[in-house]
């Protein structure tokens, strides 16, 4: 049996500090293949926003920082394809309609 150490608050004080080291053990606790965030979090007495959020904030610290802009270089550009002469298609007539059987009526609706 293992012991695990407890705070006790005795005091009127709203909010827990948690240190870096118990902030990393739920991050990478919530991270191992097959584990639920929202189990891990309600283990440790936190909302899965909190555990989120340290995940984001460690994250950050450790990934490397990338130039926002990366140099490219400027190229001549390729000259236009010829264009292909293509005769315009006919457009099919509707069998459905027909133009002598469908006018508009004499009428307007409201206008």
């Amino acid at each position: 049996m293992t012991k695990q150490h407890i705070k006790v608050i005795t005091s009127v004080e709203r909010r827990r500090h948690w240190s870096r080291e118990e902030k990393e053990r739920l991050v990478a606790a919530a991270l191992e293949p097959g584990a639920v965030v929202s189990d891990v979090a309600r283990s440790a007495g936190i909302h899965v926003s909190q555990l989120f959020r340290w995940r984001k904030e460690l994250c950050q610290i450790s990934a490397p920082s990338l130039p926002p802009f990366v140099p490219i270089e400027v190229v001549a550009a390729l000259p236009p394809p010829d264009p292909v002469e293509t005769a315009p298609t006919p457009r099919a007539r509707n069998k459905y309609r027909d133009d002598r059987a469908w006018q508009r009526p004499a009428y307007s609706c409201g206008q």
